[in-house]
């Protein structure tokens, strides 16, 4: 007796068209070709939006607010504008969602924590959170990422606070906690553009 399996494919991607109707054609022709080898999109993550640099234009001529965002590599992506020269630009912003889903197991940590060695639980946490911003501190994004760690700070001390009923820490001592236990929240990407347009010379002197 033959055993069967449920089979998924996660390669996401995102494709961007000049036209509406060469996004169209290329989409119904995806469909077909995927439905040839048994295959098939996924209905609530496959769509079509209006994004890029005439986007927010478009939805004005239509009625509509502003261009819609999508999720993607952990970002939610926007059509945003440069404050020199007003031109477009992407804003990635870290998912909401998958932020709060973040402290929480931070908090619910350190909860469980609490008991351990100040300096135990503080490299741990220096450590999360600064593989966090090493994926996530691209430009635009820096506002959130500092709420996150605004966040985590208040959730470690309620956690110190609850030690016992006789712990008291000070505002003094506990802000020389953070800054010896929380990594700082800046930039450690460049946009887009700047990334794209490095020569071989500029990569053979990073190596």
């Amino acid at each position: 007796m033959r055993s069967t399996c449920d089979v998924r494919y996660a390669d996401d991607s995102v494709i961007g068209f000049q036209y509406e109707g060469e996004a169209q054609r290329f989409l119904q022709a995806l469909r077909e070709r995927l439905a040839h080898f048994g295959l098939q999109l996924h209905p609530e993550k496959t769509r079509l939006i209006r994004f890029g640099r005439y986007a927010a234009r478009n939805c004005r001529e239509r009625g509509i607010r502003k261009p819609e965002t999508f999720d993607f590599l952990g970002f939610t992506h926007c059509c945003g504008r440069r404050r020199n020269d007003g031109g477009f630009k992407i804003v990635r912003l870290t998912i909401k969602k998958r932020m709060r889903t973040t402290l929480m197991a931070i908090r619910e940590t350190l909860m469980r924590r609490r008991h351990e060695p100040i300096a135990v639980v503080g490299r741990w946490r220096r450590q999360v959170l600064q593989g966090y911003l090493n994926y996530h501190a691209v430009p635009d994004n820096l506002r959130r990422l500092g709420g996150l760690r605004w966040e985590v700070g208040r959730a470690w001390r309620h956690a110190l606070m609850r030690r016992s009923q006789r712990n008291r820490l000070s505002w003094d001592r506990f802000q020389r906690l953070l800054r010896k236990y929380l990594p700082p929240c800046r930039l450690l990407h460049p946009h887009p553009d700047a990334r794209f347009t490095v020569t071989t010379s500029d990569r053979s002197r990073m190596r």
